[in-house]
């Protein structure tokens, strides 16, 4: 099956987003024992944009930015460069105590060292996102967008973001821009608001047409039941997670694809690598199998992003999960959170597992 896109349309992609950097330590180091960092901008939602920018379809990131600020210029020249067009308000500092853009402290770790990400998020001018301060009449109707991707880590963020991602689901579904979700659960962001949040969850979810999530996401999130224990036997593995999605599809049937990784961590720097989607009624499996790590983080990302690249190029389905494998991998490779494709043909070289050198 494939999936119907607007064929009038200014926008490939549009994310919400809450913008952020991202330091970590030169040369593999521990953050608490290093003295020189590497910055870059980033965010979860900006890594999934980012391989529909570099391969060249037209994307757009609704967010938020402090006025005035070195971090929030450093933010914006850095998603110029990636070929996204930011959206969004200028809000007042309000002094040294007000708003600022999240800081990511971030040890990639190495070899038996594994990573540890410290998330310093006070203060964090993304959670002030507003639907009132975007025209999304304009958006949906005057511009038009093929696909918008929510993740649950911006719905989960604060009140107000909660309920800009729900009312930016109802504009996309009412004006035929697809809709895909990636569940993001947090633990630390749900605290005492889990009611709520179960409630804006399982509405997006219900008119979502892509679904995303490990079996934490989909029953943290959802209140589905996870998969069955299936021991060490890969196959067993992959049938359990089957289970689990069909329970999630039978809850959800406006989605028609749904999909998820696995991952199994050998050490920091090789783990076995693999997916897993149903579309339609049918499956498509990736059995793990061995990557090479420079920087795990942001590997998920990519997955989703190739994933989506894929579906607005219009490929057939078993392709679309074999895309995102490789530009989930391949964005284990770089320091930045994302992958920066040079060509389709990058990735598919690496979905063959040719590393050869091309001249």
């Amino acid at each position: 099956m494939k999936i119907e896109l607007k064929k009038d349309f200014m926008w490939s992609l549009v994310v919400p987003s809450s913008m952020g950097v991202r330091i970590t330590p030169l040369n593999g180091q521990p953050v608490h024992c290093s003295n020189m960092f590497h910055m870059q901008a980033t965010s979860a939602e900006t890594n999934v944009a980012s391989v529909s920018s570099y391969l060249g379809l037209p994307v757009k990131v609704l967010t938020t930015f402090v006025k005035e600020s070195p971090i929030a210029r450093f933010i914006k020249d850095d998603l110029s460069s990636r070929h996204i067009v930011y959206e969004g308000v200028e809000v007042e500092q309000g002094g040294p105590w007000g708003y600022r853009h999240q800081f990511n402290i971030a040890d990639s770790g190495y070899g038996s060292r594994g990573p540890r990400v410290h998330n310093d998020r006070a203060g964090e001018v993304g959670r002030t996102l507003n639907v009132k301060d975007f025209d999304l009449n304009r958006l949906f109707v005057t511009e038009g967008v093929q696909i918008l991707h929510l993740s649950g880590l911006i719905a989960a963020m604060s009140p107000e973001t909660g309920n800009f991602c729900l009312e930016l689901a109802r504009a996309a579904k009412k004006h035929g821009t697809r809709i895909a979700f990636d569940l993001n659960y947090r633990a630390t962001f749900w605290k005492n608001r889990e009611k709520d949040l179960a409630a804006i969850f399982r509405e997006i979810a219900g008119i979502a047409d892509i679904l995303v999530g490990n079996e934490e996401d989909f029953q943290l999130c959802l209140g589905i039941k996870g998969p069955e224990e299936g021991g060490k036997d890969l196959a067993a593995k992959i049938e359990s997670f089957k289970e689990m999605i069909s329970r999630v599809k039978k809850t959800f049937p406006n989605a028609s694809v749904f999909a998820t990784t696995l991952r199994q961590v050998i050490n920091a720097n090789e783990h076995l690598w693999g997916a897993i989607m149903l579309e339609g009624d049918n499956w498509h499996v990736v059995e793990p199998r061995e990557i090479h790590v420079l920087d795990r983080i942001g590997g998920g990302d990519g997955f989703v992003g190739g994933l989506l690249y894929a579906i607005l190029k219009g490929w057939e389905p078993e392709k679309w999960i074999q895309f995102g494998w490789a530009t989930g991998a391949l964005a284990t490779t770089v320091f930045t959170d994302y992958g920066q494709p040079a060509d389709e043909e990058q990735v598919w070289s690496i979905w063959k597992g040719n590393a050869r050198i091309k001249r």
